[in-house]
Protein backbone atom coordinates (compact mmCIF):
# COMPACT_ATOMS: atom_id res chain seq x y z
CA UNK A 1 0.00 0.00 0.00
CA UNK A 2 3.09 2.38 0.73
CA UNK A 3 4.88 1.69 -2.51
CA UNK A 4 1.04 2.66 -4.33
CA UNK A 5 1.10 5.86 -2.42
CA UNK A 6 4.36 6.38 -3.04
CA UNK A 7 3.88 5.60 -7.05
CA UNK A 8 1.09 8.09 -7.41
CA UNK A 9 2.94 10.75 -5.74
CA UNK A 10 5.50 10.69 -7.68
CA UNK A 11 3.53 10.34 -10.94
CA UNK A 12 1.79 13.44 -9.39
CA UNK A 13 5.24 15.46 -9.21
CA UNK A 14 6.52 14.72 -12.43
CA UNK A 15 3.25 16.10 -13.74
CA UNK A 16 3.56 18.85 -11.46
CA UNK A 17 6.99 19.81 -12.22
CA UNK A 18 6.82 19.09 -16.38
CA UNK A 19 3.71 21.98 -15.86
CA UNK A 20 5.23 24.50 -13.82
CA UNK A 21 7.92 25.03 -16.74
CA UNK A 22 5.21 26.14 -18.66
CA UNK A 23 5.97 26.21 -22.63
CA UNK A 24 8.09 29.17 -22.91
CA UNK A 25 8.14 31.68 -25.09
CA UNK A 26 8.65 29.48 -28.37
CA UNK A 27 5.71 27.28 -27.10
CA UNK A 28 3.07 29.86 -26.65
CA UNK A 29 4.13 31.57 -30.28
CA UNK A 30 3.52 28.26 -31.40
CA UNK A 31 0.19 28.59 -29.95
CA UNK A 32 -0.64 31.62 -30.90
CA UNK A 33 0.28 30.96 -34.62
CA UNK A 34 -2.34 27.57 -34.56
CA UNK A 35 -4.93 29.87 -32.93
CA UNK A 36 -4.19 31.79 -36.26
CA UNK A 37 -4.55 29.32 -38.22
CA UNK A 38 -7.53 27.89 -36.78
CA UNK A 39 -9.38 31.10 -36.81
CA UNK A 40 -8.26 31.99 -40.41
CA UNK A 41 -9.60 28.80 -41.60
CA UNK A 42 -12.67 28.84 -40.35
CA UNK A 43 -15.20 26.90 -40.32
CA UNK A 44 -13.40 24.12 -42.06
CA UNK A 45 -11.02 23.94 -38.71
CA UNK A 46 -13.96 23.39 -36.23
CA UNK A 47 -14.16 19.91 -37.81
CA UNK A 48 -10.02 19.32 -36.89
CA UNK A 49 -10.87 20.82 -33.51
CA UNK A 50 -13.59 19.39 -31.70
CA UNK A 51 -13.17 15.97 -30.95
CA UNK A 52 -15.28 13.64 -28.97
CA UNK A 53 -14.81 10.71 -26.69
CA UNK A 54 -17.68 7.94 -25.85
CA UNK A 55 -18.51 7.59 -22.03
CA UNK A 56 -16.15 4.54 -21.42
CA UNK A 57 -13.42 6.59 -22.79
CA UNK A 58 -10.86 9.41 -21.76
CA UNK A 59 -8.38 11.31 -24.21
CA UNK A 60 -5.32 12.47 -22.58
CA UNK A 61 -3.99 16.01 -25.03
CA UNK A 62 -0.69 16.62 -25.50
CA UNK A 63 0.30 20.51 -26.27
CA UNK A 64 4.17 20.37 -27.66
CA UNK A 65 4.79 17.30 -25.71
CA UNK A 66 3.36 17.98 -22.55
CA UNK A 67 0.48 17.05 -20.98
CA UNK A 68 -2.32 20.09 -20.43
CA UNK A 69 -4.53 20.24 -17.17
CA UNK A 70 -2.81 17.26 -15.69
CA UNK A 71 -5.87 15.03 -16.50
CA UNK A 72 -7.57 13.37 -18.38
CA UNK A 73 -10.92 14.85 -20.96
CA UNK A 74 -13.97 12.98 -21.20
CA UNK A 75 -15.98 12.13 -22.05
CA UNK A 76 -17.83 14.39 -24.39
CA UNK A 77 -16.46 17.34 -26.79
CA UNK A 78 -13.92 18.95 -26.04
CA UNK A 79 -10.96 21.11 -28.18
CA UNK A 80 -7.73 20.64 -29.19
CA UNK A 81 -5.59 22.93 -31.52
CA UNK A 82 -4.69 21.69 -34.91
CA UNK A 83 -0.62 21.60 -35.12
CA UNK A 84 0.43 22.06 -31.40
CA UNK A 85 -2.11 19.18 -29.89
CA UNK A 86 -2.07 16.00 -30.25
CA UNK A 87 -4.69 12.93 -28.03
CA UNK A 88 -4.01 9.30 -26.98
CA UNK A 89 -7.86 7.36 -26.67
CA UNK A 90 -7.73 5.12 -23.17
CA UNK A 91 -10.06 2.99 -23.09
CA UNK A 92 -11.48 2.41 -19.30
CA UNK A 93 -13.74 -0.63 -19.12
CA UNK A 94 -12.62 -4.05 -17.61
CA UNK A 95 -10.32 -5.69 -19.94
CA UNK A 96 -9.94 -9.61 -19.76
CA UNK A 97 -7.15 -11.66 -21.35
CA UNK A 98 -5.77 -15.35 -20.27
CA UNK A 99 -1.94 -16.50 -19.59
CA UNK A 100 -1.04 -19.13 -21.43
CA UNK A 101 -0.07 -22.64 -19.92
CA UNK A 102 3.02 -22.05 -17.82
CA UNK A 103 5.07 -25.23 -16.78
CA UNK A 104 5.93 -24.59 -13.41
CA UNK A 105 8.21 -26.45 -10.49
CA UNK A 106 6.32 -26.47 -7.22
CA UNK A 107 8.00 -26.09 -4.41
CA UNK A 108 8.09 -30.11 -3.81
CA UNK A 109 9.68 -30.54 -7.32
CA UNK A 110 6.52 -31.50 -9.43
CA UNK A 111 6.07 -30.09 -12.57
CA UNK A 112 2.34 -28.90 -13.57
CA UNK A 113 1.24 -26.81 -16.36
CA UNK A 114 -1.27 -23.86 -15.07
CA UNK A 115 -3.21 -20.95 -16.28
CA UNK A 116 -5.43 -18.39 -15.62
CA UNK A 117 -7.29 -15.36 -16.46
CA UNK A 118 -6.72 -11.44 -15.60
CA UNK A 119 -9.42 -8.53 -15.11
CA UNK A 120 -7.71 -5.18 -15.16
CA UNK A 121 -9.23 -1.66 -15.98
CA UNK A 122 -7.71 1.65 -16.96
CA UNK A 123 -7.57 3.70 -13.32
CA UNK A 124 -5.27 6.66 -14.09
CA UNK A 125 -5.15 7.66 -18.20
CA UNK A 126 -2.64 9.62 -17.68
CA UNK A 127 -0.08 7.17 -15.70
CA UNK A 128 -1.48 4.28 -18.06
CA UNK A 129 -0.47 7.06 -20.95
CA UNK A 130 2.96 8.63 -19.53
CA UNK A 131 3.91 5.85 -17.28
CA UNK A 132 4.41 2.79 -19.77
CA UNK A 133 4.41 2.46 -23.69
CA UNK A 134 1.52 -0.41 -23.43
CA UNK A 135 0.07 -0.69 -20.49
CA UNK A 136 -2.03 -4.01 -21.46
CA UNK A 137 1.02 -5.71 -23.12
CA UNK A 138 3.09 -5.30 -19.77
CA UNK A 139 0.10 -6.52 -17.80
CA UNK A 140 0.10 -9.44 -19.72
CA UNK A 141 3.80 -10.26 -19.12
CA UNK A 142 3.56 -9.32 -15.96
CA UNK A 143 0.57 -11.78 -14.85
CA UNK A 144 2.98 -14.77 -16.81
CA UNK A 145 5.66 -14.03 -14.55
CA UNK A 146 3.66 -13.34 -11.79
CA UNK A 147 2.31 -16.42 -11.77
CA UNK A 148 5.23 -18.27 -11.95
CA UNK A 149 6.86 -16.54 -8.94
CA UNK A 150 4.02 -17.13 -6.59
CA UNK A 151 2.75 -20.82 -7.78
CA UNK A 152 6.74 -21.45 -7.40
CA UNK A 153 6.29 -20.98 -3.28
CA UNK A 154 3.26 -23.68 -3.11
CA UNK A 155 3.04 -27.26 -2.45
CA UNK A 156 1.22 -29.63 -4.74
CA UNK A 157 -1.42 -30.16 -2.36
CA UNK A 158 -1.47 -26.29 -1.58
CA UNK A 159 -1.84 -25.43 -5.11
CA UNK A 160 -5.15 -27.95 -6.00
CA UNK A 161 -6.68 -27.51 -2.56
CA UNK A 162 -5.86 -23.48 -2.01
CA UNK A 163 -6.93 -22.09 -5.75
CA UNK A 164 -8.78 -18.93 -3.95
CA UNK A 165 -5.78 -17.80 -1.57
CA UNK A 166 -3.21 -18.16 -4.60
CA UNK A 167 -5.41 -16.22 -7.14
CA UNK A 168 -5.61 -13.59 -4.47
CA UNK A 169 -2.21 -13.55 -3.61
CA UNK A 170 -1.71 -13.18 -7.36
CA UNK A 171 -4.16 -10.36 -7.49
CA UNK A 172 -2.46 -8.26 -4.99
CA UNK A 173 1.16 -8.68 -6.23
CA UNK A 174 -0.06 -7.46 -9.76
CA UNK A 175 -2.19 -5.16 -8.33
CA UNK A 176 1.09 -3.28 -6.34
CA UNK A 177 3.12 -3.69 -9.42
CA UNK A 178 1.24 -1.87 -11.83
CA UNK A 179 -0.25 1.12 -9.75
CA UNK A 180 2.85 2.95 -10.96
CA UNK A 181 0.96 2.16 -14.63
CA UNK A 182 -2.20 3.81 -13.82
CA UNK A 183 -3.46 -0.49 -13.82
CA UNK A 184 -6.29 -1.50 -11.14
CA UNK A 185 -6.55 -5.56 -11.24
CA UNK A 186 -9.87 -6.16 -10.42
CA UNK A 187 -9.70 -10.39 -10.31
CA UNK A 188 -7.70 -13.17 -10.80
CA UNK A 189 -8.76 -16.82 -11.65
CA UNK A 190 -6.71 -20.21 -11.54
CA UNK A 191 -8.36 -22.22 -14.21
CA UNK A 192 -6.57 -25.24 -14.73
CA UNK A 193 -4.18 -27.43 -13.25
CA UNK A 194 -2.65 -30.30 -15.39
CA UNK A 195 -0.36 -32.99 -13.71
CA UNK A 196 1.75 -35.46 -15.40
CA UNK A 197 0.25 -38.95 -16.39
CA UNK A 198 2.65 -40.90 -13.80
CA UNK A 199 1.87 -38.55 -11.07
CA UNK A 200 -2.37 -38.93 -12.49
CA UNK A 201 -1.87 -42.42 -12.30
CA UNK A 202 0.04 -42.33 -8.69
CA UNK A 203 -2.78 -40.03 -6.98
CA UNK A 204 -5.17 -42.15 -8.23
CA UNK A 205 -3.94 -45.71 -7.12
CA UNK A 206 -3.52 -44.10 -3.62
CA UNK A 207 -6.78 -42.32 -3.37
CA UNK A 208 -8.33 -45.97 -4.31
CA UNK A 209 -5.56 -47.76 -1.52
CA UNK A 210 -7.11 -45.18 1.26
CA UNK A 211 -11.08 -45.83 -0.05
CA UNK A 212 -10.61 -49.85 0.24
CA UNK A 213 -8.47 -49.67 4.11
CA UNK A 214 -12.04 -47.18 4.86
CA UNK A 215 -14.26 -50.11 3.33
CA UNK A 216 -12.95 -52.89 5.24
CA UNK A 217 -12.85 -50.61 8.88
CA UNK A 218 -16.36 -50.25 7.93
CA UNK A 219 -17.09 -54.07 7.61
CA UNK A 220 -15.10 -55.16 10.64
CA UNK A 221 -16.88 -52.58 12.71
CA UNK A 222 -20.36 -54.20 10.66
CA UNK A 223 -19.72 -57.40 11.99
CA UNK A 224 -18.05 -56.79 15.13
CA UNK A 225 -21.52 -55.43 15.81
CA UNK A 226 -23.58 -58.09 14.31
CA UNK A 227 -21.74 -60.46 16.24
CA UNK A 228 -22.15 -58.74 19.27
CA UNK A 229 -25.91 -58.36 18.48
CA UNK A 230 -26.11 -62.07 17.85
CA UNK A 231 -24.25 -62.64 21.05
CA UNK A 232 -27.27 -60.44 22.84
CA UNK A 233 -30.12 -62.35 20.88
CA UNK A 234 -28.78 -65.71 21.51
CA UNK A 235 -28.49 -64.92 25.36
CA UNK A 236 -32.08 -63.55 24.94
CA UNK A 237 -33.76 -66.56 23.31
CA UNK A 238 -31.66 -69.13 25.82
CA UNK A 239 -33.95 -67.77 28.63
CA UNK A 240 -37.42 -68.51 26.69
CA UNK A 241 -37.87 -71.73 25.15
CA UNK A 242 -40.55 -70.12 23.59
CA UNK A 243 -38.83 -67.79 22.23
CA UNK A 244 -36.83 -70.22 20.46
CA UNK A 245 -40.04 -72.15 18.76
CA UNK A 246 -41.07 -68.87 17.76
CA UNK A 247 -37.75 -68.16 16.10
CA UNK A 248 -38.26 -71.82 14.59
CA UNK A 249 -41.72 -70.51 13.25
CA UNK A 250 -40.24 -67.70 11.63
CA UNK A 251 -37.41 -70.04 9.62
CA UNK A 252 -39.62 -72.05 8.05
CA UNK A 253 -42.37 -69.07 6.75
CA UNK A 254 -39.06 -67.50 5.48
CA UNK A 255 -37.97 -71.31 3.66
CA UNK A 256 -41.56 -71.48 2.69
CA UNK A 257 -41.26 -68.01 1.06
CA UNK A 258 -38.51 -69.08 -1.82
CA UNK A 259 -39.12 -71.47 -4.66
CA UNK A 260 -37.12 -74.50 -3.25
CA UNK A 261 -38.09 -77.97 -3.39
CA UNK A 262 -36.48 -79.59 -0.32
CA UNK A 263 -37.83 -77.98 2.41
CA UNK A 264 -36.60 -79.29 6.31
CA UNK A 265 -38.52 -79.19 9.27
CA UNK A 266 -36.29 -78.54 12.35
CA UNK A 267 -37.48 -80.13 15.50
CA UNK A 268 -37.18 -78.29 18.43
CA UNK A 269 -34.70 -79.84 21.15
CA UNK A 270 -37.22 -80.19 24.21
CA UNK A 271 -38.85 -82.79 21.71
CA UNK A 272 -36.12 -84.58 21.03
CA UNK A 273 -34.70 -84.90 24.94
CA UNK A 274 -38.39 -86.11 25.73
CA UNK A 275 -38.63 -89.16 22.95
CA UNK A 276 -34.53 -89.78 24.26
CA UNK A 277 -36.02 -89.67 27.50
CA UNK A 278 -38.89 -92.30 27.15
CA UNK A 279 -36.51 -94.70 25.02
Amino acid sequence: MLNKVKAETSTTDILEDGNSAGLGCCGWLLVLFSLLIMLVTLPISIFMCIKVVQEYERAVIFRLGRITDKRAKGPGIFFVLPCTDNFVKVDMRTVSFNIPPQEILTKDSVTVSVDGVVYFRVKCPVSSVANVSNSDFSTRLLAQTTLRNVLGTKNLAELLSDREGIAHSMQETLDEATAHWGIKVERVEIKDVKLPQQLQRAMAAEAEASREARAKVIAAEGEMNASRALKDASLIISESPAALQLRYLQTLSHIAAEKNSTIIFPLPLDLMQQLLQRK
